[in-house]
């Protein structure tokens, strides 16, 4: 069955925020927002009101809700053990959508939008977790869309995607008044540090004796900062991305939990069948003069700790892509070049590859989650390595979020400077590469470094 899709153009503005305004109210409102005009992403993709929704909770379990589709009976007892079966689920689910025959580059027609957590990733690898959850968030939670806008600023356009009738109801959406009748926001409590820099150190202790000992080379150890909050979590995000701009951020809250990130990091592209990871891995301040801010890029580029720790991920991300990409496929076009922030400079590289024709999106995202830049590597023992020694689950920090469409197209980001709300409290991470040569002093204020322009924002 096919549906008659339309491509209709809207007035272009650089700006998201405004127009997403307007439908974030309504159920299932979602943003991936390229923080243009100051950070450096092409495409916006906003859009609200899902045929589906699906959460997996934190025993694996689904959580289906729709009007229009029924969950089949044998997706009605995931085992909690494994998320393989919740990937299977999302399969099914984004194949409910009528094929289209519209020919058109953009990158989402209809199909999945939302996130899939770290937690989610460790569960597929089988790496078991002694603490409890950070959140009451679920492992995932999906969206299954058949409509959205999206702004593309290369070519300064912007498109409604959707059905006659979806289109009919997305302008009546965007023609009704704003409705900003929410209390402002306002944090009613300190961040407060989960870890002393005297815990964190003696957890950096511990990853050193285990680099030595030969159980890992590289360890990404993360510390949890919490504060409680009230009011209208967009109002946060909004502050957010005021302070810190960047290409690969998202917003989504329903009842009384809410995401909120601001990732520079991409994690997977898919297009055509063409895969693309951009792992981030070196970090440093940027300087408060153009002088000092120079300096410090140039240490970064010349670092060879920091190097080092950015080639171990590549060649572990060289491994994952390697079990869905079709053999002699993988390459390298970029090795730990610069790339700049409002708060931090990093050192990013670029790992491609061609995936296999007997592999899906969906189960590419399967064999690389979570990222290695956000595990460490030989990964498995990475990951049980930092559940021994970070005091909760990651909850959405680490995970990913972003879209999945009905042709095989498929980007998400790496959840890093990412904000979890829920139930009026406010949980951001922030963590760091550990190798044999690291210091533990530069890595606890790197911690602080990555999120202090967050925390700052809302403060």
């Amino acid at each position: 069955m096919t549906t008659a899709l339309t491509i209709t153009a809207l007035p272009y503005s650089s700006d998201p925020l405004a127009l997403f305004a307007r439908l974030r109210k309504r159920p299932g409102a979602v943003l991936l927002d390229s923080g243009r005009p100051v950070a450096s992403g092409r495409y916006d993709i906003l859009s609200s009101d899902p045929l589906a929704t699906l959460e997996i909770t934190p025993t694996g379990h689904p959580v289906f809700s729709s009007a229009q589709l029924q969950l089949p009976a044998k997706f009605s007892d995931i085992d909690g053990n494994t998320a393989a079966n919740s990937f299977a689920l999302q399969e099914w689910l984004l194949a409910q959508l009528p094929s289209t025959q519209v020919d058109s580059e953009l990158p989402f027609l209809g199909g999945l939008i939302g996130y899939w957590s770290y937690d989610l990733g460790r569960n597929n690898l089988a790496v078991s977790s002694q603490h409890p959850s950070a959140t009451a968030l679920p492992l995932a939670r999906l969206g299954l869309y058949d409509w959205c806008i999206t702004i593309d600023h290369e070519q300064r356009q912007a498109w409604l995607v959707a059905s006659p009738l979806r289109q009919q109801q997305v302008t009546e959406w965007l023609a009704q008044p704003l409705d900003e009748g929410n209390a402002p926001f306002s944090l009613t409590s300190a961040f407060q540090a989960e870890l002393s820099q005297a815990h964190y150190t003696e957890r950096f202790d511990a990853v050193q004796r285990y680099i030595r000992a030969g159980d890992c080379y590289q360890i990404n150890l993360a510390q949890r900062f919490s504060a409680r909050y009230q009011g209208d979590e967009w109002q946060a995000y909004l502050r957010l991305r005021n302070a810190t701009p960047t290409p690969f951020s998202g917003f989504m809250a329903w009842k009384n939990q809410a995401v909120l990130s601001l990732s520079p990091e991409r994690f997977i592209r898919c297009r055509d069948g063409l895969v693309e990871t951009r792992p981030i891995k070196g970090t440093r301040p940027r300087g408060s003069s153009q002088e000092e801010d120079r300096t410090l890029a140039e240490e970064l580029l010349s670092s060879t700790k920091d190097r080092a720790e950015n080639v171990m991920i590549v060649d572990l991300l060289r491994n994952d892509l390697g079990r869905v990409c079709t053999p002699g496929t993988i390459r390298v076009p970029q090795l730990c070049q610069l790339e700049s922030y409002p708060n931090v400079h990093h050192l990013v590289s670029v790992v491609q590859g061609q995936l296999a024709d007997n592999h899906s999106p969906l189960s590419l995202l399967t064999a690389a989650s979570p990222g290695g830049s956000i595990t460490g590597a030989p990964k498995i023992r990475a990951m049980q390595i930092i559940d021994e020694l970070e005091p909760c689950q990651r909850s959405v920090y680490c995970g990913s979020l972003g879209y999945l469409d009905t042709r095989g197209s498929m980007d998400t980001s790496i959840a890093i400077r990412t904000m979890v709300a829920d139930a009026g409290t406010l949980h951001v991470w922030g963590g760091g590469g550990l190798v044999a040569d690291s210091k533990a002093e530069e890595e606890y204020i790197e911690t602080l470094d990555k999120i202090r322009h967050l925390i700052g924002a809302l403060e």
